[in-house]
């Protein structure tokens, strides 16, 4: 199977298996698994679902990044210009999610919209769409793709959300510790060498090679999602905050009713 070949019918397939997976799959499976899935209305079954299908795929996507970030040594040795089939096969299943995930947006505006996602979405596969197409920064796709691992933990706060689980829960707290630890080591950790790595490209044979639609575009979709991350990351920060001070005030109430006030 040629590379463009390839490209598209993993793309295709990702788009249909994620439909597949939100409409049909999740219902399913989260109804056996979860009891409290049940008792959830329409629309929160609806995110729920998505979210679902949000999980897998930042998994999938995340760990298949984490790979190419580690041991493909055609895009380690040329960010680039290296090229791999196992880093176009994890940018393309990423591309069918992204689509996926605006046609359930759409079609479910009032429960899931978002302008935010909505912009995050076009951003990325506007930048993914050139990778696929020019076979350049290969590498650079899949190291943004390591982002995704944090989205686990995000998904997972809204389910003990939507399981009304106590905000100062163990199970919250741990959650919202990871979160915010992971969510802030994969996508706000690695901007300032990112940014490092790109003026050090600049003037670079390779870098020339791009031309100016792809060298722009390249800065600018970045710069657009790494400012959505500080936005989230603000977010999450004082969640996380709050979650802990409730959880404080909680075990210190305790203390004082057992008697025992630390």
């Amino acid at each position: 199977m040629d590379t463009p070949t390839l490209v598209v019918s993993t793309m295709v397939s990702s788009l249909c298996a994620f439909q597949l997976l939100f409409h049909v799959v999740s219902y399913r499976f989260s109804a056996k698994v979860c009891p409290g899935f049940s008792t959830l209305s329409s629309e929160k079954k609806i995110e729920w679902n998505s979210r679902v299908v949000s999980t897998c795929h930042s998994l999938l996507v995340g760990l298949l990044g984490l790979y190419v970030f580690l041991f493909d040594e055609a895009t380690i040795s040329d960010p680039l210009w290296g090229d791999s089939s196992v880093a176009k096969v994890n940018v393309a299943i990423a591309s069918g999610y992204l689509l996926s995930d605006l046609l359930t947006i759409i079609l479910y505006w009032k429960v899931i919209g978002d302008k935010y996602f909505v912009i995050h979405h076009c951003t990325s596969l506007y930048a993914f769409f050139l990778i696929l197409k020019r076979s350049v920064l290969e590498y650079i796709g899949n190291f943004r793709l390591l982002a995704e691992l944090s989205s686990p933990f995000v998904n997972q706060r809204w389910f003990l959300e939507a399981l009304k689980y106590p905000k100062f829960s163990k199970a919250n707290v741990i959650n919202g510790i990871l979160m915010t630890v992971v969510f802030f080591t994969v996508r706000i950790a690695p901007i300032p060498s990112f940014y490092v790595f790109v003026h050090s490209m600049l003037g670079t044979e390779a870098y020339a090679r791009l031309g100016l639609l792809v060298q722009s575009s390249w800065v600018a979709t970045c710069a657009v999602l790494d400012v959505m991350n500080v936005m989230w990351m603000i977010r999450i920060s004082k969640g996380c905050l709050k979650v802990l001070s409730l959880f404080r005030r909680e075990k210190a109430n305790s203390s004082l009713q057992n008697g025992k006030l630390d």
